[in-house]
């Protein structure tokens, strides 16, 4: 059986470069947010390919991985391409285009897409690992791991489509989202996608093996909640809208909870 990490490795740094080519002409560089969700697809099948012949690739386990994998990259890389293509360039990544005019066309390669390769190489392991597991039968853990994944998946889903809805409608414009899901908390989508990979770590080391890859949801963990999740987003909508303040007082950042009075 080949190496999954190596033949993954290199297939997510085809995908980047393709992408950041692609980018180029369109100057468009928030394009690399739909080629997240189908990367850690290609990732799942490659690996699940790369088992060969072997006895444990039609196992329930490996197969509701891949499968669970499969649904939430497409419906996210979906979701993020109906919200990006056709419109202007997100503005983080113009703002960095903005502060190098000259360069950024290839230091975007390097600071963008490259970058986010490393690190989708990285939160995948459980998938890379997980398809090699050795549990033949569905187990407990392999059962609180579905459990989390679907939690995390109806969050991120219905958080998205409630806050689009809300958004197409222009009587809404410039007002804070408060009903629905983002009443019991302020970012639903991303409290979804925190539980999608504990979920899928927990599936992945159901025959007691690759603990080291809970480094996976530990990453997410992080970048969901001071990188480029909770933190950024909530600096600007402080700045953007007046009623945010208040709302953000009595409704929880992160995990669901009843709102405040």
């Amino acid at each position: 059986m080949e190496d999954p990490l190596l033949i993954n490795a290199l297939a997510i740094l085809g995908l980047m470069t393709l992408v950041w080519v692609i980018s180029l002409p369109l100057r468009k560089v928030d394009i690399i947010d739909i080629a997240w969700g189908a990367g850690f697809v290609m990732v799942a099948w490659i690996s699940f390919a790369l088992q060969g012949e072997s006895p444990a690739r039609w196992t329930a386990p490996v197969g509701i991985l891949t499968l669970l994998t499969t649904i939430w990259g497409l419906r996210l890389a979906t979701h993020l391409a109906r919200r990006n293509l056709g419109h202007a360039e997100d503005k983080r990544y113009a703002a960095m285009r903005a502060a190098r005019p000259n360069s950024f066309w290839w230091k975007s390669y390097f600071m963008v897409f490259l970058l986010q390769g490393a690190l989708l190489w990285v939160v995948s392991l459980p998938l890379q690992l997980g398809t090699r597991q050795t549990a033949i039968a569905l187990n407990w853990q392999h059962a609180v791991g579905i459990a989390l994944w679907g939690i995390g998946f109806f969050f991120e889903a219905v958080g998205d489509w409630q806050l689009t809805r809300f958004k197409s409608n222009l009587a809404n414009k410039g007002k804070v989202m408060q009903t629905g899901l983002w009443r019991y908390t302020r970012h639903p989508n991303y409290f979804g996608d925190f539980c999608v990979w504990c979920g899928l770590f927990l599936i992945a080391t159901g025959d007691g093996r690759h603990w080291a890859t809970i480094i996976s949801p530990l990453i997410m963990s992080f970048l969901l909640l001071k990188v480029s999740g909770v933190t950024l987003l909530e600096r600007s909508l402080q700045q953007e809208k007046p009623d945010y303040a208040e709302y953000a007082r009595r409704t929880s950042s992160f995990f669901p909870w009843p709102p405040a009075r």
